[in-house]
């Protein structure tokens, strides 16, 4: 039996393996950013409309 070919055969598979748990990773990190990435601007818009009815009160 060849040995190499085993060793190579495993190696791929290992690195193959690496790779589908780091994409998963990737792709979870990336919706997670992004859902928090809206979070912060839902309050950041809620905190700057605040700010102009504060804003609004001296002109009125």
């Amino acid at each position: 039996m060849d040995n190499s070919g085993q060793t190579s055969a495993e190696f791929i598979l290992l690195f193959g393996g690496i790779f589908v748990v780091v994409l998963l990773a990737v792709h979870m990190y990336n919706s997670y950013m992004g859902e928090l990435g809206g979070e912060i601007s839902s309050k950041e818009v809620n905190e700057f409309n605040n700010e102009l009815n504060k804003l609004s009160n001296y002109f009125k």
